[in-house]
């Protein structure tokens, strides 16, 4: 598996997971909340603010029947166009956002679903793309997103293995270039059972590319688990307050809960460490509190050591334990009180 790199830093197999913020629909309509939500995501620590580059007219048709009525979910009984026409972010927002989040340091992406959108993120100069779970049979928009050389985060959600490796081929006939893939669950809010984190590994073995989630679950479970079965990048949605509405609310993170998130992911990396069985400086206090043989009855010079005198106990100044069978029937040199260390010149 290589490393690929993502705006600002590499992702792959022993780097720190890189962490997205998902603003979607969460500005509300309103652009100084989505400089809001960038400082804010900043500061909560995520390595990238998302956005989407869509307007209801190239997602969808502006067209009132059964087929662009939404019929289960969060969202049932919404219309196509005109959900994503209150969810979309405005395009002329785009090179602000854009501008704002790279003068707080993090790296700014976003997820175009047609041609148009890929030719106006180029023209903001773009280094890298997202590709929606939904869009991951757009078999002719992966090619023209793969085409533009620049690396590639895509999403797996509702897609087969089989429209997986489909996507990926699509990839690597057109232009090769790096690419990261992230199992989601595309419901909203996604439940844990329906998470199948173990497939991570698989997802990576089978691809040979750095692996993540994408996470609509509520909560932290799921992304900090992500990490330690291999994830090298969580993205997950951000806001500033569920209670401000918009079709994206409900699922999204909260700029505390989403530092809470940030900081367990860090101290779970810190936890899985490298393979080593080494002492830390942190045990080597502790094995001083290990068990030893110490004289627990005050002898004389001439007498047996025992199961009377002496006894495996903490701590670990005396003679190991696995030594006490082969010291019982030996005779002391000297007189020695109860509580001293057993060593071997002590001894015959």
């Amino acid at each position: 598996m290589r490393d690929i790199r993502l705006g600002r830093k590499y992702v792959g197999s022993d780097t720190p997971c890189y962490i997205i913020a998902e603003m979607s629909a969460n500005h509300a309509g309103e652009i100084e909340r989505a400089l809001e939500i960038v400082r804010a995501a900043k500061a909560a620590g995520a390595d990238c603010i998302k956005i989407q580059t869509y307007t209801a007219d190239t997602i969808t048709l502006d067209c009132d029947n059964e087929y662009f009525k939404i019929k289960e979910g969060k969202w049932r009984g919404e219309n196509l166009h005109e959900l994503y026409q209150k969810a979309y972010t405005p395009w002329e927002w785009q090179a602000r956002i854009k501008e704002e989040a790279e003068k707080m340091g993090l790296d700014f992406l976003s997820t175009p679903f047609d041609r148009t959108a890929v030719d106006f993120l180029e023209g903001l100069g773009v280094s890298f793309y997202k590709i929606a779970s939904f869009e991951v049979v757009d078999i002719p928009l992966i090619k023209y997103v793969a085409s533009k050389g620049k690396p590639i985060v895509m999403s797996t959600g509702m897609a087969t293995l089989g429209e997986i490796e489909e996507a990926v081929q699509t990839i690597r006939a057109n232009g090769d270039p790096e690419f990261c893939l992230l199992r989601c669950s595309s419901a909203y809010p996604a439940i844990p059972e329906d998470m199948n984190l173990k497939s991570l590994k698989t997802l990576s073995e089978i691809f040979q590319a750095p692996v993540g989630l994408s996470d609509h679950s509520m909560g932290m479970v799921a992304a900090v688990t992500a990490v330690a079965l291999g994830a090298k990048v969580i993205e997950k949605h951000f806001c500033i307050s569920r209670k401000i509405e918009n079709p994206d609310a409900s699922f999204s993170m909260e700029p505390e809960e989403f530092r809470q998130m940030v900081d367990a992911i860090r101290e779970t990396e810190k936890a899985m460490g490298q393979v080593s069985f080494d002492v830390s400086e942190g045990e080597k206090a502790s094995r001083a509190l290990r068990k030893s043989i110490f004289i627990s009855e005050s002898v004389r010079k001439g007498d047996i050591l025992s199961e009377r005198n002496i006894r495996v106990v903490r701590p670990a100044n005396g003679l190991e334990p696995k030594h006490f069978e082969d010291v019982l029937g030996k005779r002391f040199l000297e007189d020695f009180e109860a509580g001293t260390p057993l060593r071997w010149n002590m001894f015959d």
